[in-house]
């Protein structure tokens, strides 16, 4: 599998990870689930609402792939989207409870909440932060992000919870997207625009050295989906990242605010985390 995983949609994307033959949309286009809010405000939605909900198999193993669209409206997610989302992690989970091992993968390029939707779309990513945290007690749940906008907001959260993270090179993951922090901040402390400057901080390679993501992959197809069936087969793991979360305060502690932060800086302080 050559194929550039990056520039693929949500819906190829979730595709390219099942095994041939097994992609099985659920409420795809077809089922006009739109959201209600976007025309009120002179925005044209999309008939899957920028979400792509696939059930199939891995390997042969039962799964479901919740695939986000990071072309429209910035893969924002709002009440239907967000539902949409947590419902497949149900779906997963009732199955894991008849005795149905299933497993769970997030295809994540998002923002977050979708402004326009404000407080039903933070309630949504809510309820998939709790479906995470209930299934991931019997499968993993994998994240994988991707793509030019990267994982911000509610859903970086929501990805710190996954049993596993995979990032490729070009992904990006933080708390508050680059133009955020540059309208709080200030050009001069992060200018938005220097792609070098920002992928140092936020990007995959940076992330797997600090211990906030498992792996970091190439753009292909074939190199993100060896990783997914890798960590796959390894299983749920000995303690959860965010069960871990004791670990990381002392590194923040070192936090010195009266300086900015180097991406070499940033390493040093969370090396010891890993160990």
């Amino acid at each position: 599998m050559s194929h550039n995983f990056a520039d693929a949609s949500a819906r190829q994307r979730a595709k390219l990870l099942l095994d041939d033959g097994s992609f099985r949309e659920l409420l795809g286009p077809f089922a006009r689930l739109t959201s209600p809010w976007l025309e009120r405000q002179g925005i044209v939605p999309q008939f899957d609402d920028g979400v792509v909900i696939a059930k199939g198999r891995i390997d042969g193993q039962s799964a479901v792939v919740a695939a986000i669209e990071g072309g429209f409206q910035g893969g924002s997610l709002g009440e239907v989207a967000g539902a949409k989302i947590a419902g497949a992690l149900e779906l997963a989970l009732e199955d894991n409870q008849k005795g149905i091992p299933t497993a769970a993968v997030l295809v994540l390029e998002t923002g977050g909440v979708r402004l326009q939707e404000a407080n039903l779309g933070l309630a949504a990513i809510a309820e998939i932060q709790s479906a995470i945290v209930e299934l991931r007690a019997h499968q993993p749940v994998i994240g994988i992000i991707t793509g030019p906008v990267g994982c911000f907001g509610g859903m970086s959260i929501a990805a710190g919870l996954c049993s596993y993270l995979i990032m490729t090179r070009e992904g990006r993951l933080g708390l508050n997207g680059p133009l955020v922090i540059e309208q709080e901040a200030g050009i001069g402390e992060y200018n938005a625009a220097d792609r070098p400057f920002i992928w140092s901080l936020s990007g995959g390679e940076q992330r797997l050295a600090g211990g906030l993501v498992d792996a970091c992959t190439g753009e292909s197809t074939g190199s993100v989906a060896s990783a997914l069936r890798y960590y796959l087969k390894k299983g749920l793991p000995k303690v959860q990242r965010s069960d871990a979360f004791d670990r990381f305060l002392p590194a923040l502690l070192e936090l010195d605010n009266s300086q900015q932060l180097d991406a070499a800086g940033a390493r040093a302080i969370l090396k010891g985390v890993q160990a």
